[in-house]
């Protein structure tokens, strides 16, 4: 479960590259662009420009290089010409990237255009959610404490943590053990041990909690049609605290 020095110096390459893609999706004006226009504009990249590997692309018998969840989509929104962002969206890009055998996981809520207040504000407190659940990582933490810090944070605001899905180990495979809950008890569940490598991703949704599979067998959805928002970093266990693998650029852990 826990990972040598030089697998974790590989698998921060993987996500150093998965950052720059994040990187260029921060600089496209997003309105009017079709989600599978995005899919195909960073499977471009991954393959061509940083001769890597979109690790989902295959992966369960998934055919795209990201899900794109736009609104009430929690997640594994499966892109589509017919699906394009419009002025006011949310949408999640959750992305996966694999390079040298090794495979980093991570993904962003954007805002499309002028975009209302409760939006902004359930987007902003799931990244705040997201960096609460990295802060509590260190030697010697347990997997609850992570989980509580993201929903005690979430409930302070007034919305609910999906439950149904949750982080996960990652290395060579993409899903590894532990299972990482975003929400929990304190003191409780596994102990944090140097070496550690996994994903933290909150879902946060509006109203209920509760979500459904489309006929698709892919795209989650609300129950309720309200909105959902998610972020993800790929972290890894140090023997003080805790690194982002996927740290973007001008991005920082908050006090």
């Amino acid at each position: 479960m826990t990972k040598r020095p030089e697998e974790i110096a590989l698998l921060a390459e993987s996500g150093r590259l998965l950052a720059s893609v994040f990187g260029r999706l921060d600089r496209l004006v997003l309105a009017g662009m079709s989600t599978m226009e995005v899919n195909d504009l960073v499977e471009g990249m991954i393959v061509n420009d940083l001769q890597a590997r979109p690790a989902s692309k295959g992966q369960y018998g998934y055919a795209y290089t990201l899900n794109a969840s736009r609104n009430s989509v929690v997640c594994h929104g499966v892109p589509s010409t017919a699906d394009v962002l419009r002025d006011g969206d949310i949408v999640n890009f959750d992305i996966t990237l694999e390079k040298n055998g090794y495979i980093a996981d991570s993904s962003k809520t954007y805002l499309v255009g002028a975009v209302a207040p409760a939006a902004k504000k359930l987007v902003q407190v799931t990244y705040e959610a997201m960096w609460k659940g990295i802060r509590a990582v260190r030697p010697g933490a347990r997997l609850g404490d992570v989980g509580h810090a993201i929903e005690r944070h979430a409930r302070r605001h007034g919305y609910a943590v999906v439950r149904d899905y949750c982080g996960h180990g990652i290395g060579r495979e993409m899903h590894e053990p532990p299972q990482v809950l975003h929400w929990g008890r304190p003191r409780t569940g596994l102990v944090l041990r140097e070496g550690m490598v996994f994903t933290i991703e909150p879902m946060l949704n509006q109203g209920r909690e509760a979500v459904r599979t489309e006929d698709d067998g892919w795209t989650v959805v609300t129950c309720d049609g309200q909105l959902s928002a998610q972020f993800e970093h790929t972290v890894a266990v140090t023997r003080t605290g805790v690194r982002v693998l996927t740290l973007r650029a001008g991005e920082r852990m908050p006090n």
